[in-house]
């Protein structure tokens, strides 16, 4: 039997490397083949799934002071940043000290920068984790200077990797009250992005209300589209480079998995891409999981950690309940 690991990560107790290992060690030790493919969907994870950063660089943190952010850059001129390790939430130390309005995407963009001065050409950025709502401007005016981003005519290629569909001017509205922004602040945010919405216009002669995903951290995706990047999305991207479609070809189970199954799992995010990926080719799929809500398992054959070992059990020793677990499916799948 060929079994293909492809899991998210489990948030907060175990990184998709490690449960995409855990797979393979009761895989393997049942007597079959495992190929390890840790995945994201351009959140948070995205950067250790290309295999972690063997690059780092000091940039301008979320609330201005610096910080050392790690990227990796392969051996043909492929970038993977992630913006959290620059101008994510808990850089700021969460939604309770992060300062919403001060809050700068400057470090995604000079990691992007840092990037292309060491010869990539293309460039993809994972979108979650963000303590911002500037709308991109700092990215923008640390990266005007290698615009366009749009991979034509010799430029560099930019690819957003992001998971919702939020436009650039509802950024504040949605995604603001995660990031510590209250009523008011909102209110602000969401008057700055439209001044900025169209100041992008103005400057760049490009409308980025319209543009589906724009709103992406903060509208860190609005303000990078302006200079020619494109939104893309994530997982389907990350799926592509990683090469699940090929590793799914010849596969008798996949086995995918986060740290809680809910109905969303199946609008853009790693469980349901995996899904969807494994039914057109006919490949059985299993979900192993922190937890699971009733209304998502259903469609896909789930197994729920919490149920099995305790909430507390499965949350502190993620991995050895997820070898265990699968360890004991995989037997009944022997002798069914």
């Amino acid at each position: 039997m060929r079994v293909v690991a492809a899991p998210d990560k489990f948030r907060g107790s175990a990184s998709a490397r490690d449960v995409a290992a855990a797979v393979a060690s009761a895989a393997t030790a049942r007597g079959a083949e495992c190929v390890e493919l840790p995945m994201a969907d351009g959140g948070e994870g995205t950067l250790e799934a290309f295999g972690g950063a063997n690059r780092r660089t000091t940039v301008t943190g979320p609330l201005h002071g610096n910080v050392a952010a790690g990227w990796r850059l392969t051996t043909d001129g492929r970038a993977v940043v992630e913006m959290a390790t620059a101008s994510g939430l808990a850089l700021a130390g969460g939604p309770e000290h992060n300062a919403p309005e001060e809050a700068t995407t400057r470090g995604t963009g000079e990691l992007i920068a840092a990037a292309l001065r060491a010869g990539a050409g293309r460039v993809l950025v994972g979108l979650g984790g963000s303590a911002t709502t500037d709308g991109g401007l700092g990215a923008v005016e640390a990266l005007e200077d290698f615009a366009p981003l749009d991979g034509r005519a010799g430029h560099p290629e930019v690819l957003l990797c992001c998971d919702v569909d939020t436009v650039f001017t509802e950024a504040a509205a949605v995604f603001g009250p995660q990031k510590g922004a209250n009523a008011l602040q909102r209110a602000r945010l969401t008057e700055r992005l439209e001044r900025l919405a169209a100041h992008y216009r103005d400057r760049f002669g490009v409308d980025v209300t319209g543009l589906a995903g724009s709103g992406a951290a903060g509208g860190l995706a609005g303000g990078l589209a302006a200079l020619g990047a494109r939104p893309v999305s994530g997982f389907g991207t990350i799926a592509e480079e990683l090469g699940l479609g090929t590793a799914l070809d010849s596969a008798d189970l996949v086995v995918t998995g986060e740290g809680k199954l809910d109905p969303e799992s199946f609008t853009g995010k790693v469980v349901g891409g995996v899904t969807r990926a494994a039914e057109e080719r006919g490949v059985d799929v299993l979900a192993v999981v922190g937890t699971a809500d009733p209304a998502a398992s259903g469609r896909i054959e789930v197994r729920d950690l919490s149920a099995e070992f305790g909430r507390a059990e499965s949350f502190s020793n993620t991995t050895e309940c997820v070898r265990q677990s699968l360890a004991e499916h995989l037997a009944h799948r022997r002798r069914d």
